[in-house]
């Protein structure tokens, strides 16, 4: 099953929590108390999440953390690739050289179509669209009964354009 680390799923909502309020200083406290995730992980979170450039962080007594860009232009690719590294749903998606089979691999090209799918999904969401869906901003997640069939990537080409790898020989 493809799924994300527990960290980076931490990691967007840590983001998510900041990008609510995007000009303003959060403290690790702060946000560790608002999404009910310890202290300690937070904290090591965000110290990361700064390392890579995606929040700023300011000392003292006042500080605390704030985005380093506009919630619309971060996105939960940049989020989990800033804490997991680069997508890679399997050994030839991560780079050339990696797989003992690469060379002869039918599947090869499929993979690293499929890798580019799921990193254009991650780049496709927003802090900002992240933000919209919270209970009582008017998203799907804030709606009484939110319908999960009204909101699907659709993972098709675009009509008479070329699905992402296809432009591989």
């Amino acid at each position: 099953m493809l799924r994300i680390s527990k960290l980076a799923d931490y990691g967007t909502v840590v983001m998510v929590q900041i990008a609510s309020a995007p000009y303003r200083l959060h403290t690790a406290a702060e946000v560790a108390e608002e999404v009910g995730v310890p202290l300690p992980t937070v904290s090591k979170l965000l110290k990361g999440l700064a390392r890579q450039g995606l929040v700023v962080s300011k000392r003292g007594a006042l500080g605390g953390y704030r985005l380093a860009r506009p919630p619309e232009e971060i996105t939960i690719g940049h989020v989990i690739t800033a804490l997991e590294g680069p997508v890679a749903v399997t050994a030839c998606s991560d780079g050339d050289g990696l797989c003992d089979h690469e060379e002869s691999c039918a599947t090869r090209i499929p993979w690293i179509r499929v890798n580019q799918i799921v990193q254009e999904a991650l780049d496709g969401v927003t802090l900002a669209d992240m933000v919209a869906a919270l209970p009582g901003r008017g998203g799907a997640c804030g709606s009484p009964n939110p319908d999960p069939s009204t909101h699907r990537l659709d993972l098709a080409p675009p009509e008479g354009g070329q699905a992402a790898g296809d432009d591989h020989e």
